[in-house]
């Protein structure tokens, strides 16, 4: 079976717009059934006529990640529409207010919890259960860290502190699903080309206190970076990659 008639079927979170997208197009680009999953229907439905000349089926299902019981009904979607998941994304994320931590209203950080971390969680335990018990068993979970998962932004305390978590579930997961053929690896992306990176272009505050405009990459590398992930065979893993534009301000000083 050729890479553009795999059969395989992945889910990508947050898939309306972005990375999201970007991931979603070229998985559907090289034979993965895609379940597109995000809040807003019309930009999923956006999406999928998108993705009418491809060769994988694109399913858009609106699912609030941060909601247990949304999320339960996107995966019995997914079990009854193709009875098996081979590839989840967690792509779903938000960032937050631009304040100090004192001005961070709590029910602002909650909502970024919710969306950065628990919403991480409840698609993963999902994921996990319908991996572990069918046939074939096994697949691969695939977390988008950020390299805020490494180092903070200015004025960044929940976006940042969501993707440090993160990087421990990522850990968990990739241990605790050796024994049932499940996989987990994150990538960290580094101002990758999207609507949420517009004000890199613009000039953003850097830790010295300066604005400065930021290179961004393409996020084509971003998509192109997660189907290498998903395609290995599940005796193989990047546990963890760092994709970035070259010059942006992130490697030691900058």
């Amino acid at each position: 079976m050729s890479e553009r008639e795999n059969g395989k079927v992945a889910l990508v979170t947050g898939a309306g717009s972005g990375i999201g997208r970007a991931c979603a197009l070229k998985l559907l680009e090289h034979g993965y059934n895609v379940v597109l999953a995000g809040r807003r229907q019309a930009a999923l439905d956006a999406v999928v006529q998108e993705a009418q000349p491809l060769r994988g089926e694109a399913l858009a299902v609106p699912c609030d990640v941060t909601d247990a019981d949304s999320v339960a009904a996107l995966f019995e979607t997914i079990r009854a529409r193709f009875g098996r998941l081979d590839v989840l994304f967690n792509n779903a994320g938000r960032s937050g207010s631009p304040v100090d931590i004192d001005e961070l209203e709590i029910s602002e950080w909650r909502s970024i919890v919710d969306t950065n971390l628990t919403g991480v969680f409840l698609c993963t335990r999902a994921a996990f259960g319908l991996m572990k018990t069918q046939s074939p068993r096994g697949g691969r979970i695939i977390n988008n860290g950020s390299i805020s998962a490494h180092a903070p932004r200015p004025n960044s305390i929940g976006y940042t502190a969501t993707k440090h978590a993160i990087t421990g579930l990522t850990k968990s997961v990739s241990l605790d699903g050796r024994k049932y053929d499940i996989v987990c690896g994150q990538i960290d992306i580094g101002n990758a080309a999207t609507e949420m990176a517009e004000r890199m272009a613009r000039g953003v505050p850097q830790a010295n206190g300066e604005i400065a405009i930021e290179p961004l990459m393409d996020v084509q590398h971003v998509a192109d970076a997660v189907l290498h992930m998903a395609n290995l065979p599940l005796s193989a893993n990047v546990q963890f990659m760092t994709i970035m534009a070259t010059k942006m301000p992130f490697v030691g000083r900058g």
